[in-house]
């Protein structure tokens, strides 16, 4: 039972991983970005959150409400201001942008709340737990989790397959001189995916404070790393890939765990490893957004 848990906590961790990569996800096949301020973005996120809760009482729930809002808010303004000049510069002005907020964001956070923990308390249901037998036990927040990572992914697979503007995303990412030259306004579009992927860091940030009882300013880097395996392992262009790769990670952490308390991360990389060398394109990988 020890392994069964193991696997069971490991899918359940998966659903953060899933969340967080999935705007990751979004903006490179939108745009082709590799955004490397993604896991500083999702610690943002969580500051908000967990000020939201301690300076001015906003219940937990609504604290991920808002933090999407802010989250979403400022992706906009990142794409107008900031990214739509450097794209029309040449390939590596936006990995400079994205890398230039990996540095201002935590470092700001640092200047303004010191390196100390933001805590961020959901009170019992952070232990609340489903007993299933003596050796198996699932906690609620971890479910809750993972039910919010496929309600997240079906929607954003819904969108991008069954309505007029997530159509016109998947044209743009298979083909963007066409598109721009039927009318439809590429910056639009380019909006239209950092709000959606900035949203879903504000949750995976505000989920991940919550479940970690708190962050720091400088966690980013580690989490950009799990989002970027997530992605990687389940495959580039596929939705429900990146469920299954944040799945196949968590699980690997988890398992790592149960043999020995210095071994998550490692497990994690050689399995990404073992993915990228056996199956590049990752397990559901598509050459557009699916």
């Amino acid at each position: 039972m020890t392994w069964v848990n193991a696997v069971v906590q490991g899918i359940m961790l998966g659903g953060i991983f899933a969340i967080a990569a999935s705007g990751l996800s979004l903006v490179y096949g939108v745009m082709r970005i590799a955004n490397l301020a993604h896991g500083d973005l999702m610690v943002l996120g969580g500051y908000t959150a967990a000020i939201a809760a301690g300076s001015f009482g906003v219940p937990a729930p609504l604290t991920v409400v808002l933090s999407m809002v802010l989250l979403g808010t400022l992706g906009w303004l990142v794409q107008r201001l900031l990214l739509d000049r450097a794209m029309a510069m040449n390939e590596m002005a936006p990995l400079l942008v994205t890398f230039g907020l990996s540095v201002i964001i935590p470092n700001t956070l640092l200047e303004l709340f010191t390196n100390n923990s933001k805590p961020l308390s959901i009170g019992g249901l952070g232990t609340a737990s489903i007993r299933v037998s003596d050796d198996l036990s699932i906690g609620w927040f971890p479910l809750i989790t993972l039910v919010l990572a496929v309600a997240v992914l079906g929607s954003m697979h819904s969108y991008l397959r069954h309505t007029q503007p997530g159509r016109i995303l998947r044209a743009t990412s298979d083909d963007p001189s066409t598109v721009r030259l039927m009318g439809v306004d590429s910056k639009r579009v380019y909006a239209t995916a950092t709000v959606i992927a900035f949203a879903t860091v504000g949750l995976a940030g505000s989920l991940y404070t919550m479940k970690q009882g708190g962050i720091t300013p400088f966690e980013g880097s580690t989490m950009v790393l799990f989002a970027f395996e997530a992605v990687i392992i389940g495959g580039l262009g596929s939705v429900w890939g990146t469920l299954i790769g944040g799945v196949v990670l968590g699980v690997a952490q988890s398992v790592g765990a149960a043999i020995s308390p210095d071994l998550p991360l490692l497990f994690g990389h050689l399995i990404f490893l073992t993915v990228l060398a056996i199956r590049p394109q990752g397990i559901l990988g598509r050459s557009s957004l699916a």
